[in-house]
């Protein structure tokens, strides 16, 4: 088998490799893209139920959530707040009942907001409780103890205290209060009536009845999460916390539960010492909790701990915020910007300003794209340099191949000795490429991650940039009814894409290994299919970016002609 035919079976594995492999790949190390928030049936786009959200579970304990809304009316004091609407549940001091007004399910203009927290009865119940442990003399209040509470609602700047005491003379309040966002602060109080000493040791927990359905990839963390000992734990999974329960000390930190766009948050007050960990209590149930180190207290004294407790949108601004400000540590870990962080928070920071600025996020993409083009346009300027020169001197590579063809060592010897006596660095053409690898992985995870890109549209029938292209090529636009899956599910924009980068290869000098021009010139259509699960916002920088690269090439051609001109003999 000669090289040629060698290079071209070579390539139709690997092709085969991508074309099939790939779905698998991306699903483990790079989810390809959110749920699609619409669908186009018959032509017409229709809006699609909420794939991540809490679906009604089927024991016969629960009911539904009105009703259990209903029933506890009279024991409860209201939460409003610019972006939170709920209650507070007296029975237990939990905080069992808040939906987020900002956010809706579902694009539709009649759609619910996103509801975060449950009571305990209804289906996916999630709720944050507060207390103290029962120890060295302390008799605390239970999940069962009705609370007094000195207002009926919480807003901010109207702090509601809630008050209880038992039979041994210690009195127990709960001062609650909110901002205009998610953070609520909680001041425990213990006043020791009774004539003895005792041990006072304030205690949180945060209990959902079920994981919710953001999958969690090794790309986004989804599920059980700390800070402890000055570091960020994402190696806690709910089927770790099935096995046993994972347990931690340390002082300063907090631990809750995160899911790609929501999250909840104990935060004992900064610097102290407490044990955390997170538990199973039942089957697919599960919780986080806390408990600060005991503090003796005398008879006729007070004690006052304080804790914070977030509960909402992991906005990135606010999240950065309540860190920068000293508030909550390492808050802003919450969000999985995983290695390339350095540049996927400059990358967002001058996006939302785009988008603030332009008011569309797609065009804001292609500004974004115009920006990297523009400064990574020198270092394209040496590429073409270092193509033409490699050009230039391919008659004398082919004539050392030829000369020591029997001898690779002392071919690529020589070949070397020609690479320094023309001055020309063969990987020089390869920085372009590499420099836009951790910008596109980058785009991906801002696209992935962060909430301010959540149903945001383009043009036309793209409602949602974080979600593949809706409008199905072979299902006739939902003509036909059916709808294709997998590498099948190819849209408009990701044929525009596999367009653009044909263009771009069309661009390139033709290279001479008849091989490599069969490679050329299938790639852009492997990819094509490749990228068609991926983020419709990934796929417009990227047809931006091939559209600007074939702008450059003709700019670098008329400068470098050598590269349009035929290869000497």
């Amino acid at each position: 088998m000669n090289n040629d035919n060698r290079n071209f079976v070579t390539f139709i594995v690997i092709a085969a490799l991508i074309f099939f492999g790939s779905q698998w790949v991306t699903h483990y190390f790079f989810p390809p893209a959110n749920p699609p928030v619409t669908k186009i049936v018959g032509g017409k786009t229709t809006v699609q139920p909420n794939a991540t959200a809490p679906s009604p579970t089927t024991p016969a304990k629960t009911r539904d959530l009105k009703a259990v809304l209903t029933d506890s009316a009279a024991q409860r004091v209201a939460i409003d707040t610019p972006t939170l609407k709920g209650s507070i549940n007296l029975k237990g001091a939990r905080i069992d009942d808040l939906v987020l007004t900002a956010y809706k399910e579902t694009i539709a203009k009649n759609s619910p907001p996103i509801r975060l927290l449950s009571p305990d009865g209804a289906s996916d119940a999630y709720f944050a409780e507060f207390g103290w442990q029962n120890n060295g003399g302390l008799q605390a209040p239970s999940a069962d103890t009705f609370w007094a509470a000195n207002s009926r609602v919480l807003a901010p700047g109207k702090p509601v205290t809630l008050t209880a005491a038992n039979t041994q003379g210690q009195v127990f309040a709960i001062e609650l209060s909110v901002d205009d966002q998610y953070m609520f602060t909680i001041r425990q109080t213990v006043v020791n009536k009774s004539g003895a000493p005792i041990n006072v040791a304030s205690a949180a927990l945060i209990s959902r009845a079920s994981a919710p359905k953001d999958p969690d990839t090794w790309s986004i963390q989804v599920g059980p999460m700390s800070v402890h000992d000055g570091k960020a734990d994402y190696g806690v999974n709910y089927s770790d916390v099935d096995k046993g329960a994972k347990q931690f000390t340390t002082t300063g930190g907090w631990l809750g539960f995160t899911d790609k766009y929501w999250l909840t948050a104990l935060v004992p007050d900064r610097g102290a010492a407490f044990a955390g960990q997170f538990t199973s209590p039942g089957p697919k149930t599960y919780s986080a909790d806390y408990a600060r180190a005991a503090t003796p207290l005398a008879p006729g004294k007070a004690l006052t701990q304080t804790s914070h407790f977030f509960a909402g949108a992991k906005e990135v601004r606010l999240i950065d915020h309540y860190t920068d400000s000293g508030l909550v540590p390492m808050l802003d870990y919450s969000i999985d910007w995983g290695w390339f962080r350095v540049i996927e928070k400059p990358i967002f920071y001058y996006l939302d300003w785009l988008f603030r600025m332009i008011g569309n996020f797609g065009v804001a993409i292609m500004f974004l794209t115009l920006t990297i083009r523009a400064l990574i346009f020198p270092i394209a300027q040496r590429q073409f340099a270092s193509m033409a020169a490699m050009r230039a001197i391919q008659p004398k590579m082919k004539a050392l191949q030829e000369r020591h063809k029997d001898d690779k060592q002392r071919q690529q010897q020589e070949i070397m000795a020609l690479y320094k006596a023309e001055k020309v660095n063969p990987l020089a053409g390869c920085l372009p490429t590499f420099l836009q690898i951790p910008i596109m992985y980058s785009l991906y995870k801002v696209l992935m991650l962060t909430i301010e890109m959540r149903h945001q549209p383009f043009v036309g029938w793209i409602h949602d940039l974080s979600a593949p292209d809706p409008a199905m090529i072979l299902n006739l636009f939902g003509y036909l009814h059916f709808t294709p899956s997998g590498f099948l599910a190819i849209g408009v924009v990701p044929v525009l894409l596999g367009v653009s980068m044909w263009l771009q290869f069309r661009m390139n000098p033709a290279p001479m290994d008849a091989a490599q021009k069969q490679v050329f010139a299938f790639m852009p259509w492997v990819l094509m299919f490749v990228m068609a699960p991926f983020a419709v916002g990934l796929q417009v920088y990227w047809i931006t970016s091939n559209l600007l690269t074939v702008l450059q090439q003709k700019i670098l051609y008329a400068r470098h002609p050598a590269l349009k001109q035929a290869v000497a003999k």
